[in-house]
């Protein structure tokens, strides 16, 4: 009778207790939303020990095996322990929390990043040396460092899902006040890798497709621009083009962290993203999930193209002048190519882009941060509320 009290717990909900109620009760209850990590918890017989607030309560993240991390298990692959949310956060908050678990585990994210940034930076370093080379096609030293780099870039491309999974984790577990040695992280990450590895080739090949169809819009446009029944189809189909590109980002806004935290499969974890971008529908436009991830997404895209194109401006700034004045646009581009042919490696850009990279986990990790809100505030609007299961 004492181990069965002993395993029974009691919860609190604004003041209100419910229960004693076994440890299955409590699962079901979490497992439909309505017991979160953060709800306060003590067993029947605390009150008997003591009546000091601060030691007869706990909290539901804390009652052993309830809210804890088991990952890869048979049957429990990616089910992480949520970190307790004390209140919603503003979009402010959300980039300022961001920024809090950045620097908490900002080594482990840097390992993790130079996993996949090192192959790509000796691709890119061999690459530009091979450019150098005169007839590099019949030097034997350029096919073996062509060959390298051919290696580097498919390793780079095989510890992508790896990275993906990686930054999940180590946010999910920061996030919550844990820490998980970087080791670990990866040996969970690499478990993720099929299943990242699909979306992966999905998700990124469709944005390329839709990025070749707009190319070959451009070329229609080239090839018939004193035609204008072309030019009007060329903007028809370029309208047609941004609608599917703007829908299926919508669709794959949050495929990461469904793919990884919730263990979902590649079409569930498609759906289900879907599905999250398109709630909360009941609130302020700036506060559903996707225009804060919009928002996300646009303030990243904007550093990057500020960092990617900041030193080039001059540069840019007078070829475009050319462009206005000149007759022989196919002349400009010649000029264009050769002035960077002739230019060769730059070590400003090189470094400036290393730096970009270094940064990148903020993105997923603000994405990991709007998803776990995004979540609870689901789970509190749509589940039945707990004080239905007052006993």
């Amino acid at each position: 009778m004492i181990k069965a009290m002993a395993d029974q717990w009691i919860i609190r909900v604004r003041g209100k207790e419910y229960g004693p109620v076994d440890i299955e009760t409590l699962r079901e209850w979490k497992n439909e939303g309505r017991l979160l990590p953060d709800n306060e918890a003590r067993q029947p017989d605390a009150g008997a020990v003591t009546s000091t607030e601060e030691i007869l309560w706990t909290t539901a993240a804390k009652i052993p095996g309830l809210f804890t991390i088991a990952v890869a298990g048979a049957g429990t692959a990616g089910q992480f322990a949520q970190p307790p949310l004390q209140q919603h956060r503003s979009f402010a908050q959300i980039l300022a929390e961001t920024l809090r678990i950045y620097r908490k585990g900002f080594l482990q994210f840097l390992f993790l990043t130079l996993l996949v940034v090192l192959p790509s930076v000796c691709a890119q370093l061999i690459s530009a040396w091979m450019e150098t080379v005169p007839n590099a096609t019949a030097d034997p030293r350029a096919l073996v460092a062509g060959a390298f780099a051919l290696c580097m870039t498919v390793l780079w491309m095989m510890l992508k899902p790896v990275y993906i999974a990686g930054i999940q984790i180590l946010t999910v577990e920061l996030a919550a006040g844990r820490r998980i040695g970087f080791l670990a992280a990866l040996n969970e990450a690499v478990r993720f890798w099929p299943r990242v590895a699909v979306l992966c080739i999905f998700v990124y090949g469709v944005f390329l497709l839709l990025m070749v169809f707009a190319f070959l819009i451009a070329l229609m446009v080239a090839a018939g621009a004193s035609s204008l029944i072309v030019v009007f189809l060329a903007l028809g189909l370029l309208v047609l083009q941004v609608w599917m590109f703007g829908r299926f980002f919508v669709n794959v806004l949050f495929w990461q962290q469904f793919a990884v935290l919730e263990n979902a499969g590649v079409a569930e974890s498609v759906r289900e993203s879907r599905n999250l971008a398109r709630s909360g529908r009941d609130r302020p436009w700036f506060q559903r999930p996707l225009w804060q991830g919009v928002l996300i997404a646009s303030i990243w895209f904007a550093f990057v193209l500020a960092i990617s194109l900041g030193p080039e401006w001059p540069t840019l700034q007078h070829y475009f002048n050319q462009l206005a004045t000149t007759q022989d646009p196919q002349a400009l581009l010649q000029n264009l190519a050769a002035a960077q042919q002739a230019r060769g490696f730059d070590i400003f850009s090189f470094a400036l882009n290393f730096v970009q990279r270094i940064l990148q986990p903020l993105l997923g990790i603000a994405f990991v941060v709007l998803y776990l809100d995004s979540r609870t505030r689901d789970v509190e609007s749509e589940a039945a509320p707990l004080e239905e299961l007052r006993s």
